[in-house]
Formats: C-alpha cells, structure tokens, sequence
C-alpha cells in the first residue's frame, strides 16, 4: 500500500475547465443518442429538443429523464448507438422484477471503465505493489470485471476470486498475502465472521489493510465494524451496470463523500415527487448522465439512489471535482410505516451504534388488521439469556423509536441465527405486504 494520490490532472483542473469539457462531451452525447438510438429520437423530439439546443450545462434540464423501465421496454440491444461488431463485451442487471438490462461496451468503453477505476484506486492508495483480491461475481455483474480491468490498469496483481467458498477465501487471502479486498461490504463482515471460526484473526493474521467496497447501502457503523475486524481503511465506491459499473465516483482518503468523475459523468439530485433540481447538500435522487458512453449513450439516467451533492470547493485531498455524499438508500427502499418514512438505513445506524448488537439483523414488515406492524431481527454479539435478551430489546425498542419516531418489535437472536449470503447482497428487507 502507498499513499492515496491523483492519477490525472483533471481531477484537480480548475472548475471552468471541468465544466467546459463536461458541455463539449454532453453535446457529443446527446447528438450521438439522437443520431443512434431511436428511443432517444422519440424521446427529444416528443420534448421539442434538438442537439444544437444544448448550448450550457443547465440546458440538460430541457431532456426527459431515461427511466429503468426506458431500458427494459428496450430489451435486448434497443439501446445500444453501435453495431453489434463493435460490442465487445455485455452485462446486465438483475432481472427479478421484469426483463433484465443489458449494457453493452465498446473496446474505448473497456478502457475509459478501467482508467476509471484504476483513478479510484489510486485515491485508496493502490499501487502496483498491491495484491488485490477480488471477491465480487464474475458473471453478467460488473463488480468482479470492474474491479479486475481497474487493478490489472493500475498494475496490481489481481486475483479474481469470484464469489461463495468462504473458507477457501480465508486461506487465499491469508496464503497469497492479499493487501487489498475488493467485495461487497456485507461479505467482508462474513470473511472476518468465518476467519474468526477458523482460528484465523483477520486483523494479525493476514496484510490486508484497504478494502473498497460497494453495490449496497452500508452506514458509517458498519464501517467501523469492517475496519475494526480487519484493522483496514475501508473505501465506497458507486456505480451501477448502466453507467460501466463500479467507478463512477469514488471516496478519497477523507472519507468526506464521494468524489464524481466528472469529466466522465453529469450529476444532478433532483426532488423525487417533481423532478426539478434541489439545492447543493439537499438530498433527492440522483440523475447521471454519462459523457463519454459508447455503446449504450445514457441522458438523464434515473438512479432512484439517495443522496447529495456537496457545496463545490476544492477537499482537503487536492481534488476540484464534486462529491456527492455515501448513498442513504433507494427510492423504492424506502418503507412507509403507517404513513412514516422510513429507510433500513437508519435502523442500520441505531443497531450498529449498540455494542452489543451483531452486524446481522433483518427488518420484516406485515400487515395486521387495518395496521403495518414493522419487526427488527438481530443477532446479540455474545449468547445471551433469554432476560438479557428482553433487555436489549427494550433498549434497541427505544433507541429506535427515538430515531423512527414509530416503535418496531426487536427480537433478539443469537449469534450465528439469521441466515446468511455467501457473497452476495444482504437481504435485509422483507415487506410480507407485496407478497
């Protein structure tokens, strides 16, 4: 491990300069969807919106937004801008809820994807020196690719470890003198978990010491849970299949938000209910419109990930271009509780902020009558007795409510007792109301 550095001079060019080259590759983009993908015709021209009226960045605002369902309705290439010859490589999302989307990449989308990642890297400190393991899936997901082309561009030694066996990972990590973990935040807690088991301390026993994770929600307190197992600095990083995958913004060593690649990507956060734009440091949903996308042109791509973005001013790290802040959740996460609000990632932070609480818990939400009745399943850090499990009850019960302003119904577990995803996300949520 190095120190954290800056790998292009663009990502501390003076503002003016970033915001030029963003409105020189945005009107590319849109001329390029228009020209290309007929939805993007229909679209624009449904809006009374031709190429040349892009003349500043605001003018972004005169596009509709490209829904999730935009794409789906799209199925398989109808939104790839080239010829098939010239797809290289293909993804797509998770199809559970509908057709899934395919994304498609060009060679130039191969290497402005690595280049990206590789830049995010370098804000974690990665360097050549590095062994970078990579338990993320290397199938129709982006994360194990991502990360790959991103260490292999940097000049670390990758290890493309893929997903489940567990214990073999534990030994690999250990056996290959891993530095950095690449995963998915809730599969780093199962390898501390399962290293544990096997007699192995995460934190003596073997050097990884950086961990960059993504692809979920994950609070500040599961963080210091993950830091404290593995004695590491562990990094965010976003992305999603639509926009490459991971590398669209990246933490530096700051931990204060994320930084956008913004020579690559335009950003807004717009109020969810209207669509227009909310002040800097207000949360809404984020917009991303990709720059430089080759095959699959994206303009105005609904995230429906909360969030915000910072007041502009250069961070302490060197860096002029925005950050926007760790992603509270999804839109569609989002429960409603007898008409409260509520997201699983403020009963993340409450659990997490007890000591005796594990990092397991689920939250489980049925009707009953006429009422929602919401329940918090989590495992205690140590076996307790059934009174000492009472007890914590009542003071999660509280603390809860304190922060819910509702009152969920917490039972206590033992450690060990809710199941767990080898590798995968965590299921945090069941909502027996859609079933």
């Amino acid at each position: 491990m190095g120190k954290p550095y800056i790998l292009h001079p663009i990502e501390k060019a003076p503002r003016k300069e970033i915001e030029e080259l963003q409105l020189k590759r945005l009107r590319q983009t849109v001329r390029h969807a228009y020209e290309n993908v007929p939805l993007y015709r229909r679209k624009l021209d449904e809006a009374g919106v031709k190429p040349d009226d892009i003349k500043s960045l605001d003018d972004i605002r005169k596009i509709p937004f490209t829904m999730k369902d935009d794409l789906r309705k799209e199925y398989p290439y109808g939104m790839f801008a080239v010829p098939l010859s010239e797809i290289i490589e293909i993804h797509a999302s998770s199809g559970t809820t509908g057709k899934p989307t395919v994304v498609g990449y060009t060679k130039k989308d191969i290497d402005n994807w690595s280049e990206l990642m590789a830049r995010s890297f370098a804000a974690a400190g990665i360097t050549k020196d590095d062994i970078l393991y990579v338990a993320l899936g290397y199938h129709w997901f982006t994360g194990g690719l991502g990360f790959h082309y991103g260490g292999q561009r940097i000049g670390a030694m990758v290890v493309p470890a893929g997903t489940g066996f567990t214990q073999r990972h534990v030994r690999m990590i250990k056996d290959l003198g891993a530095t950095v973990l690449a995963a998915v935040p809730n599969y780093a807690l199962r390898l501390a978990e399962v290293a544990l088991e096997m007699g192995v301390d995460p934190a003596k026993d073997t050097k990884v010491r950086t961990g960059v994770f993504g692809a979920e929600m994950w609070s500040d307190e599961l963080r210091k849970r993950i830091n404290e197992l593995w004695n590491m600095d562990s990094y965010d990083i976003y992305g999603m299949s639509e926009l490459y995958g991971p590398g669209t913004a990246m933490e530096c060593h700051y931990h204060d938000g994320l930084h956008v690649w913004e020579d690559h990507y335009l950003v807004e956060v717009v109020d969810p209910k209207t669509g227009e734009p909310v002040e800097p440091e207000e949360e809404g949903v984020l917009v991303v419109t990709p720059l430089t996308h080759e095959a699959m042109p994206l303009l105005r791509y609904w995230t429906n990930d909360i969030t915000f973005i910072y007041d502009t001013k250069t961070c302490e790290c060197g860096r002029t271009m925005r950050k926007i802040a760790r992603i509270k959740g999804r839109a569609d996460d989002m429960l409603i509780i007898n008409g409260v609000n509520v997201f699983p990632s403020a009963v993340e932070v409450v659990l997490l902020s007890n000591p005796k609480v594990n990092h397991q818990y689920q939250i489980v939400v049925e009707r009953e009558g006429n009422l929602d009745r919401m329940y918090v399943i989590v495992e205690s850090k140590e076996k307790l007795d059934e009174k000492s499990k009472e007890q914590l009850a009542k003071e999660l019960e509280y603390s809860l409510r304190e922060t819910l302003i509702i009152t969920p119904r917490v039972k206590v577990v033992d450690p060990g007792e809710i199941p767990r995803i080898e590798g995968g996300k965590a299921k945090r949520v069941i909502d027996k109301r859609k079933l």
